[in-house]
């Protein structure tokens, strides 16, 4: 069957002499692993300054079913990207988004959703002129929503502490290790309650910013089974250091 989709590419390895294989979270088909050759000879006809990790682009693809790899007849960029590139700052958020997403999207079917929120996502980060500190926090936050376990409750004094464990806001400190103190608790709800185009407005220091981020990556870990340790968060740490 051929079809025509957009997609993210998430992932792109040397495969052969001139070949690539690339995972590419499409909006039509979910996660797809697709085979592209010619890509590293002389005579490309697919320039791999597509492939690149976060790369927005629209391909024409053979889908088989019961195959997990397919062949890719054509490709061609959605959006090019005006900041990313050549933004320090932005091109760490956007690779540390791209890691989580590589190690928590699993899904092979359509949902379109999560690839419009992905979409709105990464083109916001590439054309807003906003501070853009808090938005791998606004991120992790509302992607939890399309995994099946965004934080539940509200923040208030009668229930001050988020539980990480169980998701929810609570009254008092849990039996184990993993809850946010108050005033983190409160940074999280605050976050919750804004969209990303004023995630900037959550005011909080580099260290309350960096804690959370940690138990953030802890929350995914409880939720996920199996979930591989995000390497990138520290690179973020060194450029989002105000």
């Amino acid at each position: 069957m051929l079809i025509k989709t957009k997609g993210i590419v998430l992932k792109a390895l040397k495969y052969g002499e001139s070949s690539v294989i690339a995972d590419i979270y499409t909006a039509q088909r979910g996660l797809c692993r697709y085979l592209i050759g010619g890509v590293r000879s002389k005579k490309a006809r697919i320039p791999a300054s597509l492939l690149q990790v976060i790369s927005l682009v629209e391909v024409v693809a053979y889908h088989r079913e019961n195959r997990d790899l397919h062949r890719i007849k054509s490709i061609q960029s959605a959006f090019v990207y005006q900041a990313i590139p050549f933004d320090v700052r932005k091109s760490a958020v956007a690779l540390f988004m791209a890691e989580v997403l590589r190690k928590t999207i699993r899904e092979t079917e359509e949902n379109a959703e999560l690839f419009a929120f992905l979409l709105h996502t990464f083109q916001y980060l590439d054309t807003t002129q906003q501070p853009i500190a808090n938005i791998h926090l606004h991120f992790l936050l509302q992607l939890s929503v399309h995994l099946g376990f965004l934080p539940g409750g509200d923040w208030d004094a009668h229930t001050p502490f988020f539980d990480l464990s169980e998701g929810v806001f609570v009254a008092s400190l849990p039996g184990h290790a993993y809850y946010l103190d108050e005033p983190t608790s409160q940074l999280l709800y605050q976050l919750l309650q804004v969209e990303c185009s004023h995630c900037h407005e959550v005011h909080m220091t580099a260290n309350q910013r960096r804690v959370l981020l940690h138990h953030l990556l802890d929350y995914y870990k409880l939720h996920i089974d199996y979930l591989k340790d995000i390497q990138s968060h520290e690179v973020l740490h060194e450029v989002l250091h105000e």
